[in-house]
Order: structure tokens, then C-alpha cells, then sequence
């Protein structure tokens, strides 16, 4: 298979799809890769790392969209990709659809099949492609919303750890899930004064088992989180349903409640966000606020630390790669339902059941695409 692996080009996205090794893997399978020239530098990797490894270079993204049998990328294609895209051709990356009626629809139109990241999953009901970039992000949340607690990030000016004689911050993690609990890690590490909700009884026991009495855990409904919301100094929302769009935990009257220079992260801005007031923000301009409160919305958090993250998810997406180029994508995901969970898009068709119930679309079944 002809696999091509273009520059990412969202904003201050440094990712790549491919790294070295994970082209020499694809060429020992008997695939040819190429890659757009530059588009490992923003993890200190050249196109000399990329010839070595077996991949061909090419000068721009069009060759790639033109010839490639499957495009592997990090972000979901931007408008200008969309329109590269071709019936036939495999598209596997993040897509994150269901809050995204635009790229929905050019996905569709284009008649691409395309396989999103963060629906493949595992025997245990994980999410292995998301997981790695959600332990990165739940990692970042802690030190971007100390960051925007500053003074010169816009907030009240709180040290997260406080000092003796001073509190800490008061940090409130919605959802216990992998990015709840790695911002957790990382709030008590720095010190913070931490508190963890979630509607899952077993979560929050398993927050307590790993943090012990460090942490504190509050079940989640309307009413408490409106009161650790209106506690806290720093709100990390981390809220995800698979393939389905964020709901709205908490309200805009909740961030009415908080003190002015107060912080919110929306970890969860790539499917919705899980704040009322939440809107996607950039790397180049990460911040914005409402009533007073500083909201971070950067919807591709991992991206600044490109090469950790990079790694971390060619680990997970590898095999899965191997499988499609090795099998082709029928036989592939005829022989893994979790693969096959990844379809989101084929010939102008909807297979993914959450994104067709948020955006109108009929629902058909991945099955019944490969006539199982």
C-alpha cells in the first residue's frame, strides 16, 4: 500500500502521523511511505531521519492527497485537506465529528473511508488511540491553568501550591477518567488542593485507592458540582462519551458563581466541551473570558509538546496502521471489531452511531458496510 503522511498544518500543530521508526515498520511490511518534507521538524526529527528510515519526501501536500491509497494524520484535515480527500482513499487520524457539522459533511462528500482515533477500541471498553494523547492533555491541564492563574495569564494571581502560611489553590477535576486522573497526579503534585468529580462511584473509590486521603471525591449532579464550582480557583473539565458530543456540566450561572480570575480548562473542547461558555481556542491565542473567569479552550493541547505526544501515539496507532495497510481496510476491520469501531465515514455514509444521532445523519452500521 502507497501510505502518505502530510505536514500537519492546525495551528502551532507540531505532531506528525508517522515517526522514523514507525515508517520503517510500514516499509518492512512491503508499503512505500511518503512524507511532506519538514514535517517531523516540530519533533526534532529531519527528512534525513525519514529517507533513512525508507520513506520518499515529497514537496507539498497535494502529491500526498493525490496518490496516497491512505493518508495517515494527527488533527482532523482542515478545510483545505477535506477538499483533497477521494473516494477510495483511507483517511486515519482524530476526526472528533459529532460537535463538527463541517467537517462531517466534507468528510461525506469527499466518499473517503475514514477511521477516527478516538473510537477504535479495546477488549476492556478502552479507548487505546485516545489514551495516550488524554494522559498528556489530563498532564498539561494542571500547569497551563497555573499558568493562566498568574497575573500575566489574567488571573488572580495564585500560586497553585500556595506556600506555608498561604493556601494552595483550590482545584476542582470534573470527570475520573484517564485525563481526570492525570491532572490529579500532576494538581497534587504541585501542591493544589484537589477535588474529583464524577458520576461513577467505582471512579472516584479508585481515585482514593491511588491518592489516598490527599484527594477529595464528590459525586456528581447539578447541585454539587454548582458548589465546587464556586469554590474553586481552577475548574478542569474532562468530561468524555466516546464519539459523542460533551454534555454542558457546567452552566454559565455556575461560572457566574466563581471569583473573578478564577480559571476553567476544557480539556474536553476537541467534542463539545463540557463548559456552557466553552468556545475552541488556539495555541496562538489559548485564553479568553467570561465574567471574569479565564476559560483555556486550546483544542489541541498535546500539540505543544509535540514530541512526547508524537511518540506516545505512533505507540498506539502502529499497529492498528500495520493492520490496514497489511489486510487493506475491509479485510482489516472485518477481522477486529475494535478497528472496525474506529469507522466513522465511508462513501459518503455516517457508521458511526453517535456523530449520526448529533448531526441528522442516517446511521449505518459498519456491519452492514462489510456485509457481516
Amino acid at each position: 500500500m502507497l501510505i502518505g503522511c502530510p505536514r500537519e498544518i492546525k495551528d502551532h500543530e507540531d505532531r506528525v502521523g508517522l515517526v522514523p521508526t514507525s515508517v520503517e515498520e510500514l516499509v518492512a511490511h512491503g508499503h512505500s511511505v511518503m512524507i511532506e518534507t519538514n514535517a517531523g521538524a516540530g519533533i526534532g526529527c529531519s527528512d534525513e531521519d525519514y529517507v533513512a528510515a525508507g520513506a520518499t519526501i515529497v514537496d507539498n501536500p497535494d502529491e500526498i492527497f493525490a496518490k496516497a491509497e491512505m493518508v495517515v494524520k494527527v488533527k482532523e484535515p482542515q478545510a483545505v485537506e477535506r477538499a483533497k480527500l477521494r473516494e477510495g482513499q483511507i483517511l486515519y487520524t482524530y476526526l472528533h465529528l459529532a460537535p463538527d457539522a463541517t467537517q462531517t459533511a466534507d468528510l461525506v462528500k469527499s466518499g473517503a473511508t475514514c477511521i477516527a482515533y478516538e473510537t477504535v477500541t479495546s477488549p476492556t471498553g478502552a479507548l487505546p488511540l485516545l489514551f495516550p494523547m488524554s494522559e498528556v492533555a489530563g498532564r498539561l491541564a494542571p500547569q497551563v491553568g497555573a499558568q493562566a492563574l498568574e497575573n500575566n495569564g489574567g488571573g488572580m494571581g495564585i500560586l497553585l501550591g500556595g506556600v506555608p502560611g498561604v493556601d494552595s489553590a483550590e482545584v476542582v477535576i470534573i470527570g475520573a477518567g484517564v485525563s481526570g486522573t492525570n491532572a490529579a497526579r500532576i494538581a497534587l503534585g504541585m501542591g493544589a488542593s484537589v477535588t474529583m468529580v464524577d458520576r461513577s462511584v467505582n471512579a472516584l473509590r479508585a481515585a482514593v485507592d491511588r491518592f489516598g486521603t490527599a484527594i477529595k471525591t464528590v459525586y456528581s449532579n447539578k447541585g454539587n458540582i454548582a458548589a465546587a464550582v464556586a469554590n474553586a480557583d481552577l475548574v478542569i473539565g474532562t468530561v468524555l462519551i466516546p464519539g459523542a458530543e460533551t454534555p454542558k456540566l457546567v452552566t454559565a450561572d455556575m461560572i457566574k458563581s466563581m471569583r473573578d480570575g478564577s480559571v476553567v480548562v476544557d480539556v474536553a473542547i476537541d467534542q463539545g466541551g463540557c463548559f456552557e461558555t466553552s468556545k475552541a481556542t488556539t495555541h496562538s491565542d489559548p485564553t479568553y473570558v467570561v465574567d471574569g473567569v479565564v476559560h483555556y479552550c486550546v483544542a489541541n493541547m498535546p500539540g505543544c509538546v509535540a514530541r512526547t505526544s508524537t511518540f506516545a501515539l505512533n505507540n498506539a496507532t502502529l499497529p492498528f496502521a500495520l493492520a490496514l495497510a497489511d489486510k487493506g481496510w475491509v479485510q482489516a476491520l472485518k477481522d477486529d471489531v475494535h478497528l472496525r469501531n474506529g469507522l466513522n465515514v465511508h462513501e459518503g455514509k455516517v457508521t458511526y452511531e453517535a456523530v449520526a444521532s448529533a448531526l441528522g445523519y442516517d446511521y449505518v452500521s459498519a456491519e452492514s458496510i462489510l456485509g457481516l
